[in-house]
Order: C-alpha cells, then structure tokens, then sequence
C-alpha cells in the first residue's frame, strides 16, 4: 500500500515547477515497529534525498540531527532506526518560499501514509511540519511544542527540530521525550 503512495507521489506534478522530485522510490523509511513515527519538513538535501536512507549522509554517517533526535530516542530506548520517518512535503522545494503551497498537495498523500502506517504517536519536527498535520493556526511555534493533539486517532506531539543550529534542539526537546517516557510507560 505504501508502494502504490510512492507511485502517485512520482507520478504527481502538482508542484512541479517549485520542486526536485525525490529521486528515491520510497518517500517513507520504514521501522521496526509504529509505535512512534517521526515526520521531517521535506528531505534534506544532503540527506536521504541522495543517500536513500534517512538521517545518512551518501558516506553512511549519521548526519548531525540524526545525532540529536537519537540521544532524544535514548530516553525512550528506541534507535532511530527503529522509527517511521515520514517527510510532509514529499520532494524537495526550491525554494522555501514554496514550503505553504507543496505542504497542501501533500497533505493528502500524508494522511493517507500514516492512515497505513497507524503510529501511535507522531513526533513533528518543527514548525512546518506542525502545521502540515495539524492544520491549526498559532502564533509561536513555542505555543505548540510539547502538546499533544489527536489526528485520526494518532497523538501528534509537536517537537523543536533537532538541529544542532538550534539552542533548543537537544535542550527544548529534552523534557517533553521524558514526559513521553512516562506517558508510554503508564498506556502500554
């Protein structure tokens, strides 16, 4: 099913002139288990859009905010590739002045890749991604980070993006992956 996603999303051409299409055949990396999954802004240009395997750079290194997010993950005891990752756009912009417009032709291949995949929780990596899913507006990214919305009976939790460029990316993120840790430990 995730398959047939992939396709349509090759085959569409709703943004065509303000992306890159992602030149992988997936646009979904796929974990051991759904109990979190993990949705990006729009792949990282030097990232899985060229090596094909998220969070990796072409030389297999774990790129800097896979770094982070995995010493986020060390809370929860799951490896980062253990997770889904999903992107809300799902070919590379541009330009990020196309961010608003392509997060709304995806939306729907979106929904309907976490309607397959059924996590449990849904972490979203900073603003543009946050406001992809839950389609809210608010006036600080802050205002969010660190709540828990429910979207087709998935818990999305918006969190900073682990960035190392980012004072909050490790220090922001750290007590909301500790509440998780509690709130997993007392629902399974």
């Amino acid at each position: 099913m995730l398959e047939e996603i992939d396709q349509k999303i090759n085959e569409c051409n709703l943004c065509s002139d303000m992306v890159e299409h992602f030149p992988n055949s997936k646009t979904v990396s796929i974990g051991q288990n759904n109990k979190i999954a993990i949705l990006g802004e729009a792949p990282a240009n030097n990232g899985w859009r060229k090596s094909g395997v998220a969070w990796y750079d072409t030389n297999h290194k774990l790129l800097p905010s896979g770094v982070v997010l995995q010493k986020l993950l060390n809370e929860l005891d799951i490896k980062l590739n253990e997770t889904y990752f999903l992107e809300a756009i799902k070919c590379f912009p541009k330009d990020r002045k196309y961010l608003n417009t392509c997060s709304k032709n995806c939306q729907m291949y979106l929904l309907k890749q976490l309607e397959i995949i059924k996590p449990q929780i849904l972490l979203s990596l900073g603003d543009s991604a946050t406001k992809t899913i839950l389609n809210i507006q608010y006036k600080k990214f802050s205002d969010v980070v660190g709540k828990q919305f429910i979207i087709n009976n998935i818990t999305v939790i918006p969190i900073y993006h682990p960035s190392p460029i980012s004072p909050k990316s490790y220090n922001g993120n750290i007590e909301i992956f500790r509440s998780l840790r509690r709130w997993l430990n007392e629902n399974n």
